[in-house]
């Protein structure tokens, strides 16, 4: 069962290993096009719209190449097509990153099964480039799209009903609500269902983006203040990742946490849940007004209360950050319990 734990870890790394210059690059352009727009909204002007083209491609591609290196790690080319163009699917449904990596793992062990079926040599020759890929995108995007995507679409909107039904509820339970959906999958369809309920209504209520505003911006800063306080937890990658979150979290872009909660999601995902809910509380208790429709620092100009909404989000970050690093072991602790493993394997091997 820890061989087969380990495996799957292995196959989820491989995704996020590629997946994270995408996240980078993507977020960082992204961040730098709003940060010299100053409105924390989208930019105008023809520099800073292409920045924005730039970001948004960056992030629209990560999700499929997750899937994609996924599927690949699993059952080697022939699973590239069918993970990259089943994420790409399960994003058009919102399904996000974690869509992704659900989709990712499906793809990688149907090809897998697709390659016991028994073919004459000639076939064997093409499978690679034609049987197997087009078999498996097949059966992959057919379950996205016939089976995954209707009970998805519904799931979102079942959930927008239930947060408008709460609108009259006390704050702080709202507050823990939407702080937690906004921080869970950082940009997937958990998080624009949040994210959406307090935007269309920051006319009215700007109290709603005064809490969720600051729930954006919490897992990546909390993450890279996690890795700032523990750098013997994180990989020198994760570190480098560490710098660019704290970026796009001062400039309102959830996504970059992303690459953390994909490598570990076991303790990175609860860690910036409470992060988030604990940010969001606290703005909305102090009554915290944010008037734009976009989270981060960037905001501040447009804040009713500026300072809460600064302390709501340091209460949100530090709470992540000491979470996730309480959860996380330190790298050299990881290597030495994972050492005894692979030398049992290695004797049971020359044993048979």
């Amino acid at each position: 069962m820890k061989n087969q734990l380990s495996q799957l870890k292995r196959h989820l790394l491989t995704g996020t290993s590629h997946m994270l210059p995408f996240v980078v690059a993507g977020g960082v352009l992204l961040a730098l096009s709003v940060m010299l727009g100053g409105k924390g909204a989208v930019p105008q002007g023809v520099f800073l719209e292409g920045l924005w083209d730039m970001g948004i491609a960056g992030f629209t591609l990560f999700v499929p190449v997750l899937g994609g290196y996924i599927a690949y790690s699993i059952a080697d080319r022939p699973a590239l097509a069918p993970g990259m163009i089943g994420a790409y699917l399960a994003n058009q449904v919102n399904a996000g990153f974690i869509g992704a990596i659900i989709v990712g793992f499906i793809a990688g062990y149907v090809v897998l099964q697709l390659k016991r079926i028994p073919l004459s040599n000639k076939l064997k020759a093409i499978s690679t480039y034609f049987i197997l890929p087009i078999g498996g995108t097949f059966i992959v995007s057919g379950l996205v799209i016939w089976v995954i995507g209707a009970p998805i679409a519904m799931a979102m909107e079942g959930m927008n009903a239930w947060l408008q039904g709460m609108a009259g509820t006390s704050k702080a339970f709202l507050g823990v609500i939407l702080g937690g959906m906004t921080a869970f999958d950082m940009g997937g369809p958990i998080n624009k269902v949040a994210t959406l309920f307090a935007q269309t209504q920051v006319g009215t209520q700007p109290w709603l983006m005064g809490g969720v505003g600051v729930a954006i911006c919490v897992p990546p800063l909390g993450m890279f203040l996690a890795t700032l306080l523990s750098p013997k937890r994180y990989s020198d990658e994760e570190r480098e990742a560490g710098k660019a979150a704290g970026i796009m979290g001062c400039i309102g872009i959830t996504e970059g946490a992303i690459p953390f909660a994909a490598a570990d999601p076991v303790r990175v995902i609860p860690s910036i849940v409470v992060g988030g809910i604990v940010g969001n509380v606290t703005a909305f208790l102090f009554g915290v007004l944010n008037h734009a429709p976009w989270g981060g620092l960037i905001v501040l100009p447009v804040v009713d209360g500026r300072i809460f909404y600064v302390v709501a989000i340091i209460a949100g970050s530090v709470t992540t950050a000491l979470m996730v690093n309480f959860l996380k072991k330190p790298i050299a602790d990881r290597q030495e319990e994972q050492a005894p493993t692979a030398a049992s394997d290695d004797l049971d091997l020359s044993f048979d």
